[in-house]
């Protein structure tokens, strides 16, 4: 009986260790190649590599945005341990001071733990080289040698370019190339609106890494990314600068576009701001003096800025008027100052009148009163016809976000907007640009360019194959009027003409021109009691825009420009010096005479600083 109680267990010690040994045969030999897949995967990690970033160039291939080598320091907090610690730690040697290590802790506590914080950037190699040695005590802490963006051009592209930034945690989603320490994507300018074109694809490579993730060694299987694409650009950087230099501290904006091709060559806004500031990281001092800036140099007044045309629009309301027929080039009306309506009396800027005006005459002298008399002839959605083949009164769309449309008012507008009946005093108001007429210096240029070429130029800012004149459809106008209304541009410049003092240039081209005041407020009657008796007398941020348009040669138009600039008072003394230096500037480029260095440029009037600030 014992021998059998043996036997039974001896059996079953058996059988448990055949099933064993079944067991181990299956997962070793039938399984074995799953578990060593699942065994590569916890040593073996996929690793993205960033794409190099397309540069943006301006028309002769210069560097408005590119890439630099740059050495920074990340911290994973989800590796890091004890994240305060290692933060001191770091930072005793990438000189952090206690508000950068309470920024970077408000940060860690609000994203995920597995992304990375961006400690320090823009480091020397000595620098560097100490983070690296240390790298056993800082534990979650990843230096990097990447690349990084660069504008060379600073503050004179800034709004077209705009900057970087790292992506915000709502936007990480499921993107792993967001979460890739220092990635940055396009946050303003060119750098957003081309994101896509910019950015390029990843590539990947095989990394061997151990228990705690950290790389071991690289695998075979890499596949290189694939750079982002060069963008190139209309924009001319000398002309870039010279626009710069010539709007000075003026809040101003200035559009230059080449009338044949509608290439846009100077696009500028003032005053600006550094974009290297955004790609190292702004500190909270410079953001607050940019954001609290009266003049808001963040803002895009090509594009952004909307301001009553003034007497620019007078040309365009002189069109519908000789194509509607109510007047022709014979046409005159009596100047005596002002014009009555019902109860109220519109003056002209020139209390005692210009007397005796045709159409001509009236855009030379910029006569109100002879634009009052057509506005009592011409339909108001006859003159918002007009405008809007000349680009008013709709975004152009030429690739950066933020445009706004302007406001061409006609009855349509009134009612759904304000539920209101049109009435008469409202056209004289919108005949010399004035009323609910709104326009961006963009919307000026494109007008100015259309005007001076007869075509319906579309404004770009990439360039053009160009071979002789670019196609464009031509204005629905009839070219002997228009011819009328180039001829009292052309007036504004010459003897007599509300711009020949300012816009004359030795030796240079010919240039047609019109200035323009968009008022911002009337003087009152109590004002003018305590001695204000002069648009220059108000403060700053009182005062009336200036505004000038101007084209040129006049023989052969080959630029067009829009200026503004916000509270200048008086467009023929500050705004037609812009748009002179400019368009010089851009033919002398073109037929390769630009000065040299020390000759005389024009010169353009100091800003009246606004009130409170030292000069």
């Amino acid at each position: 009986m014992f021998s059998r109680r043996a036997f039974m267990i001896a059996g079953a010690q058996f059988l448990g260790f055949a099933a064993l040994g079944a067991r181990l045969y299956y997962l070793g030999v039938v399984q074995g190649d799953e578990y060593r897949v699942r065994a590569d995967k916890n040593r073996v990690s996929l690793r993205l590599i960033p794409p190099v970033r397309g540069r943006i160039l301006d028309a002769r291939g210069r560097d408005l945005a590119t890439n630099r080598q740059d050495f920074r320091v990340f911290l994973v907090p989800e590796q890091a341990g004890n994240v305060a610690l290692t933060l001191d730690r770091l930072g005793r040697i990438v000189q952090l001071d206690d508000r950068d290590t309470a920024r970077l802790m408000r940060q860690i506590k609000r994203q995920r733990r597995f992304l990375p914080v961006t400690v320090a950037q823009g480091l020397n190699w000595e620098t560097f080289s100490r983070v690296n040695v240390s790298i056993p005590e800082l534990p979650g802490v990843v230096p990097d040698s990447g690349m990084s963006r660069a504008y060379p051009a600073g503050p004179s592209v800034a709004h077209l370019v705009g900057y970087l930034s790292t992506a915000g945690e709502d936007e990480i989603g499921d993107n792993p190339l967001y979460q890739l320490p220092g990635f940055k994507i396009g946050r303003q300018g060119l750098e957003r609106q081309y994101e896509g074109r910019l950015r390029g694809t990843a590539g990947t490579r095989r990394v061997e890494v151990n228990s705690v993730g950290r790389e071991i060694r690289e695998l075979p299987g890499r596949q290189e990314a694939t750079p982002g694409e060069d963008i190139h650009l209309s924009i001319d950087l000398e002309l870039q600068n010279l626009a710069a230099e010539v709007m000075g501290e003026h809040s101003a904006g200035a559009v230059v576009i080449d009338v044949r091709t509608g290439e846009i060559v100077t696009l500028a806004s003032s005053p600006s701001f550094d974009p290297n500031d955004f790609a190292l990281g702004i500190s909270q001092a410079n953001w607050s003096a940019l954001m609290n800036d009266q003049r808001k140099p963040l803002l895009n007044k090509c594009l952004t800025g909307q301001y009553p045309p003034g007497s620019t629009f007078k040309s365009v309301v002189a069109l519908a008027a000789l194509e509607a027929g109510v007047i022709t080039e014979e046409t005159e009306f009596f100047c005596n100052g002002k014009h009555p309506l019902g109860d109220h009396v519109f003056h002209c800027h020139l209390r005692r009148g210009h007397g005796r005006v045709n159409v001509s005459q009236a855009l030379s002298k910029s006569c109100d009163v002879f634009f009052y008399n057509i506005a009592h002839k011409l339909d108001i959605d006859k003159i918002a016809e007009m405008a809007r083949h000349f680009g008013l009164g709709h975004t152009l769309d030429i690739g950066l976000e933020g445009e706004k449309p302007g406001l061409v008012p006609d009855r349509a507008w009134k009612r759904a907007v304000l539920g209101q009946r049109w009435n008469l005093g409202e056209t004289l108001n919108v005949s010399i640009g004035q009323g609910a007429m709104l326009t961006t210096p963009l919307q000026l240029a494109v007008m100015t360019a259309r005007l001076a070429s007869g075509r319906l130029v579309e404004p770009t800012l990439e360039q053009r194959a160009y071979g002789g004149d670019f196609m464009f459809g031509n204005l629905p106008v009839k070219p002997e009027n228009l011819a009328i209304v180039r001829r009292g541009l052309e007036m504004v410049t010459e003897v007599g003409g509300t711009a020949h003092d300012y816009s004359r240039g030795k030796g240079k081209a010919k240039l047609a021109g019109k200035t323009g005041t968009a008022q911002v407020r009337r003087i009152t009657r109590a004002e003018r009691v305590t001695g204000v008796i002069k648009n220059e007398d108000l403060p700053w941020e009182m005062r009336d825009h200036a505004l000038y348009i101007a084209y040129g040669p006049v023989e052969a138009p080959t630029y067009a420009a829009g200026i503004l600039v916000e509270h200048g008072s008086s467009g023929s003394k500050v705004a037609a010096p812009i748009a002179r230096a400019l368009i010089d500037r851009a033919i002398e480029l073109e037929n390769g005479t630009v000065p040299r260095e020390g000759e005389e440029v024009a010169s353009v009037p100091a800003m009246l600083r606004p009130q409170g600030e030292v000069s």
